[in-house]
């Protein structure tokens, strides 16, 4: 590894443990206050599995690490250290599997990507911050503002397209979401586009004519291609904690999502829950992001957060 991508690395790394800080303190400062010259008893496993769960862990999750802890340490003293390594242990054995980037190589061009997502979730700035690194990799890229409900959703787009010198693809106000993404997908086509990302408005996953239009523009963009969608990713926003859940679920079913990114990690104690959506939906994870700037969307690594969101060095 060059020293260049060394310094990125450990800049990432400290970026992402300063963001979960929250998160890693409310689990760690927990267990060092149940462990701390206590024994592993009935009391002290009932109370970690309380703390984990309150953490959004999930209740597999919680389970998992008290039933490890209890098989061989049970009715001994045990340091709250301990307790952090085999949680990082279970939370990175669940993560691993879906710990995925997107991969865009090889594909059918253009590679046509949904982002849905509620309100608030940091769906357009996800978008802008994906441009940007498609970019740095030598890609053409496209926007669409398919979020034609709002002004500023439009604005928002469009302000990235000239931050990353790409083209975005917009309408008027209340203009057919499914038509724009159907035009869209066309220019994309006819200019030899390498990506092609397309914004949906924020929906609230208890409007179902909203989710029916969501439906409505994943069939006109079939039209054109039937293999498109080549990815809808789902955006959450993990400061919504368990609602996340019932999120991925309502949009799984209306959308049928390839994978998840979750932003504003930075701003929760409640990490956690993308464990549970891990463990709960089995969906590829690409990316997490930690702060605003370009740098804090990236890969998900599942070691690397499992040891951060226990407070691990």
């Amino acid at each position: 590894m060059t020293d260049d991508n060394t310094e990125k690395k450990k800049s990432w790394f400290s970026r992402l443990k300063n963001g979960l800080k929250r998160s890693s303190s409310a689990i760690s400062g927990g267990i060092s206050d149940i462990f701390l010259k206590r024994k592993l008893d009935a009391t002290t496993i009932e109370e970690l599995e309380d703390l984990l769960i309150m953490s959004d862990l999930g209740v597999t999750a919680s389970q998992a690490v008290c039933e490890s802890l209890s098989k061989n340490r049970f009715d001994k003293e045990i340091a709250p250290l301990e307790v952090q390594e085999a949680l990082a242990k279970v939370v990175s054995d669940i993560l691993r599997p879906v710990a995925k980037p997107l991969n865009t190589e090889g594909r059918k061009k253009p590679f046509i990507i949904l982002m849905v997502g509620v309100n608030g979730s940091g769906k357009t700035t996800t978008i802008g911050k994906l441009a940007k690194k498609f970019k740095n990799q030598g890609k053409s890229v496209m926007l669409a503002a398919g979020d034609t409900f709002r002004a500023a959703a439009i604005a928002q787009l469009q302000v990235w397209g000239e931050r990353n010198q790409v083209p975005v693809v917009s309408g008027n106000v209340g203009a057919d979401a499914a038509g724009l993404a159907f035009d869209a997908v066309q220019k994309a086509k006819a200019e030899h586009y390498d990506i092609l990302m397309i914004d949906t408005a924020g929906r609230l996953q208890n409007k179902s004519h909203l989710m029916d239009e969501l439906s409505k523009i994943i069939r006109v963009i079939k039209k054109q291609d039937a293999d498109a969608p080549h990815a809808t990713i789902l955006v959450l926003d993990a400061t919504t904690g368990q609602n996340a859940l019932q999120q991925t679920k309502v949009f799984q079913e209306a959308a049928n999502i390839s994978g998840l990114i979750m932003t504003k990690l930075d701003g929760t104690a409640k990490g956690g829950v993308l464990v549970s959506i891990a463990e709960k939906y089995n969906l590829p994870i690409h990316a997490i992001g930690v702060g605003e700037t370009i740098d804090d969307l990236q890969p998900f690594d599942a070691d690397e957060f499992s040891k951060m969101l226990v407070g691990l060095e």
